[in-house]
């Protein structure tokens, strides 16, 4: 019975890892391989994290006990912190040693390990963390891209219980072939930060933290809007997904426009120069023409129609016209604005996101806003520029949008 169990479980591992093969984003990706691997061994809560420099930075982290308690649709505070990679975390001593570590009772950990337990998360939260399991993600060069830590195996009575072997057996080959989805995500990601580096070359206002930052917003808003209209899981995946990395392509267009327009700060531009500018909406959507995937059309409609404004006013652009057609440094000619839902869904968030944090941050013509009048003026916007159900998501996130900001700001100021 236990074979065939096992053999159930192996063959589930299998379709899992297909599945992961298929996503995209570096933090989906990331996100997903926690929850799989969490469910593969019926553990309540975990948290993945990945190697920077000498550093454990982490990204996700899930807890079923914590997430029951808060209202429906809501998650866990977002969590941003990183430490040294030394022997003395579990963490830090799975990546070290390149080893898996089982740790049965992490209030009892044996004396001579190099290793203790910190269970100042515990204090705060009022969770008992039992038992854990570290695996490293490791590449087949030896490098290890991270660490997954589950906690708190589950048996039928929903009692924390030590991680077995087969559990070690099961997350380890897991861990393995999750790493391959890993590095062709790595290789993603990459070829996404050289395009961001290279317009923001061409901008100097169009930061990294910027472009990084608008993404994270556009997902937390997605998943709550996707919670209100009841959208399917493998719907919303797939969603997710190609929106993470097309957030971060909106003003990819922007190398197509004139430094002598880009970089003037002072006086604003004419009448003229804006219309030059507003090309920077074709100039991207010409960069995914002939799309080949379901992300070369997110892409190509987050980068053409982040400018468009909900109620069809004339503020929107670039409207109605064939982008195909437009010559870079051109101005872009008056055409019919498009309208509520003709918009596409990723263009509508994205256009809020990257509003927002435009208006929360200095640029080089104005001043921060604060945070609180910067969720004012989207409120206010509401049903003009912005579609009022993406307005009525990004509300009700707050908290995670305010807590993303203020890690991004951390970063900044520690020089991260």
């Amino acid at each position: 019975m236990k074979s065939t169990t096992r053999e159930q479980k192996l063959q589930k591992l299998i379709e899992m890892e297909h599945m992961l093969g298929e996503i995209q984003d570096l933090d989906v990706l990331l996100e997903k391989i926690l929850g799989e691997a969490r469910r593969i061994v019926n553990a309540d809560a975990g948290s993945i994290y990945v190697v920077e420099d000498d550093n454990l930075k982490i990204k996700h982290a899930q807890n079923d006990s914590q997430v029951r308690k808060l209202p429906a649709g809501s998650k866990l505070p977002y969590a941003a912190f990183s430490f040294p990679i030394t022997k003395k975390s579990i963490a830090g001593y799975c990546v070290v040693s390149g080893e898996a570590v089982n740790i049965p009772d992490c209030y009892n950990i044996p004396k001579e390990m190099p290793y203790s337990f910190n269970s100042g998360s515990d204090l705060t939260t009022g969770y008992k963390t039992v038992s854990m399991i570290c695996i490293p993600l490791k590449m087949a060069n030896g490098r290890i891209l991270g660490v997954i830590q589950i906690i708190n195996a589950l048996n039928k009575n929903n009692e924390p219980v030590p991680f077995d072997e087969d559990a070690q057996l099961y997350l380890t080959h897991f861990a393995g072939n999750a790493t391959q989805a890993l590095e062709h995500a790595y290789l993603t990601s990459n070829m996404i930060k050289r395009m961001q580096r290279m317009a923001q070359y061409r901008d100097p206002k169009e930061t990294f933290q910027h472009v990084e930052r608008v993404s994270s917003f556009s997902l937390e808003i997605y998943d709550r809007w996707a919670l209100n209209n009841n959208i399917p899981p493998e719907e919303q995946m797939k969603f997710r997904d190609n929106l993470k990395i097309a957030a971060k392509c909106h003003d990819f267009g922007k190398i197509g426009v004139s430094d002598v327009i880009l970089k003037k700060s002072s006086p604003r531009l004419t009448e003229d120069e804006r219309d030059v500018m507003k090309g920077h909406t074709c100039v991207g959507a010409l960069l995914f023409t002939e799309p080949e995937s379901a992300l070369d059309v997110m892409c190509r409609d987050v980068t053409l129609r982040h400018h468009e404004w909900f109620d069809g006013g004339p503020k929107g652009y670039p409207g109605k016209l064939d982008f195909t057609k437009y010559e870079p440094g051109d101005p872009v000619p008056q055409a019919q604005p498009l309208h509520g839902e003709e918009i596409p869904l990723s263009a509508r968030i994205v256009a809020l996101a990257d509003v927002f944090d435009a208006l929360s941050h200095k640029r080089a013509y104005k001043s921060a806003w604060s945070v609180e009048d910067s969720f004012s003026e989207i409120e206010n916007l509401s049903g003009t520029q912005f579609d009022p159900e993406i307005v009525k998501a990004f509300m009700q996130v707050k908290d995670r949008i305010e807590a993303i900001n203020a890690a991004w700001e951390t970063q900044e100021t520690s020089g991260e």
